[in-house]
Parts: C-alpha cells; structure tokens; sequence
C-alpha cells in the first residue's frame, strides 16, 4: 500500500507523455491521482496483492498486476496469469524496466505452474504498445472494444510459458 502515491505518480507521468506524443487514447487526458475511480483502481491493485513494483535506488521506477483475467477478457479452457497493467517511469525508458517486469512475470507463472501469460493493451495509434508486446514475445489472439474511453480497442496478447523441466522446450 505505501506504494500506490509512487505508482499512481506513475501513471500521471505516462498520461502526461501519451498527450504530449498524441497519444491520448490510451489513457486519455486527465492524472490518474486526480481521478477517484482510478485511484481506487491502483489501490486494488495493491490490496490484491498482486502488485509488483520494480525500484532503483528505493525509487519505484515501474509497476504492474497480476493476477486472473478481469470478467471482461473471453476465458480460456486453462490456467494463465493475466498482466492487467504496467507502466513504467518515462525517465527510465530503453533501460529494461519493462522487460524485468516482463520477466519477473514470466518467472512468478512458471514458478506457479501456469504455462499461459496474457494481457490486454491498446490497439490503437500507431500499434506502437502491441508492437513492444509483440516484441518481447507475445502473439496477438483477440482484439476488444472497451467502454473505458471512446472508441478504444484493446489487443488481447498471449504468451506460452516452457517450464524448465520440460523437455518438450529442448531440442533433439
């Protein structure tokens, strides 16, 4: 919970960039901090226990969620761990924020024995967030409409998970 002012500051950062690159679809317009229901949304986060922040020096520089896929995401017919956010400090982009987390995601599933890692981003703009998914090794599986904004669309992303001890991964 003593996270949440540095992750809510996060995500105000992220709008603020997201505005200013033309962006705004993603998150829109207005703060996070500044948004009851959003604040609220970060808490949960934290309350779950499910939120993972990634620091620097005791500074939080990136954060994500995980946990089960919201109600709204089509299910699937296995376990998985859903990413429902990351965001990650502006001033730290290109270092490998993202990907630790990514990783540290990847891991936390595998050490659960779940073999499916999924997240929704936004699809829309340039692609550029589907792109950095696609990337780090997710494939598109579904796409989504969301009353979150107007006329947002959200990409489903899936990725599957080799445990160590399965020799399947390995090659002859």
């Amino acid at each position: 919970m003593e996270d949440v002012p540095a992750v809510l500051a996060l995500y105000d950062q992220a709008v603020e960039w997201l505005v200013a690159s033309g962006r705004s679809g993603q998150w829109g317009t207005d703060a996070w901090s500044e948004k009851p229901e959003l604040r609220a949304r970060v808490r949960r986060f934290a309350e779950s226990g499910g939120m993972r922040v990634a620091e620097n020096e005791g500074a939080v520089v990136g954060a994500m969620w995980l946990g089960p896929a919201p109600p709204f995401i089509p299910s699937v017919e296995e376990p998985e761990l859903f990413l429902s956010a990351l965001v990650i400090d502006r001033r730290c982009a290109g270092l490998g924020v993202g990907q630790a987390l990514l990783d540290h995601a990847r891991a936390e599933a595998v050490e659960r024995g779940i073999g499916l890692l999924r997240l929704q981003c936004w699809a829309g703009g340039d692609q550029g967030l589907v792109r950095y998914y696609e990337r780090a090794g997710f494939v598109q599986t579904g796409r989504r409409k969301s009353n979150f904004q107007d006329g947002w669309e959200g990409a489903i992303l899936s990725q599957r998970l080799h445990h160590s001890g399965d020799r399947s991964s390995c090659p002859a």
